[in-house]
């Protein structure tokens, strides 16, 4: 069984971390961002550390114990590093422009497909065929990649489509003669 929740968090240089209620607020260099924790676990910060324990010994308050952790080890990390989701357009003309706070992508369509960036989140582009993603919010960051990956999932034939630079596309083999 794992215990991810009794591991502490070490809060880095630039970082404040505070709390009130149930809710931990984080301040650093990419900005600041908050979490609401659950009433069954106790969260502690002392000697830029912070340490968790779970008020009862049920189901539900070992399975908040750990989620809790690392949702506040999230955007501790957040706040001082950021996170960064690189992404690839693989196939003939697909390409993609960054325009301030948009994002025009030829995909093989009739038409150019653009996407608004979120705030908090900063696109570039140094290649048409490759996007660099960066926010502090992993959620957020997370739900933008796969939106935007979502206008044209990688196809297992051919491997054309937009897919994360670390993913590995199962190439199935073709018609046979």
């Amino acid at each position: 069984m794992s215990r991810v929740g009794s591991s502490l968090i070490k809060i880095p240089e630039g970082v404040s971390v505070s709390q009130t209620n149930n809710t931990i607020l984080a301040k650093g260099k990419n900005g600041e961002l908050s979490i609401d924790t659950h009433d069954l676990i106790n969260v502690k910060i002392d000697n830029n550390e912070i340490s968790f324990t779970s008020k009862k010994k049920t189901k539900l308050a070992k399975s908040l114990w750990g989620t809790t952790r690392a949702n506040v080890a999230n955007i501790v990390k957040g706040v001082s590093e950021g996170f960064v989701k690189e992404m690839e357009l693989n196939g003939v003309g697909y390409r993609a422009k960054v325009q301030g706070n948009k994002i025009t992508l030829n995909l093989g369509y009739s038409h150019p497909v653009e996407m608004e960036v979120p705030d908090g989140i900063k696109v570039t582009s140094e290649k048409p065929t490759e996007l660099k993603l960066f926010g502090a919010n992993k959620h957020e960051l997370g739900q933008f990649a796969a939106d935007l990956r979502s206008k044209r999932p990688p196809e297992p034939f051919k491997g054309k489509g937009i897919k994360y630079s670390n993913e590995f596309i199962f190439r199935k083999e073709g018609k046979k003669k």
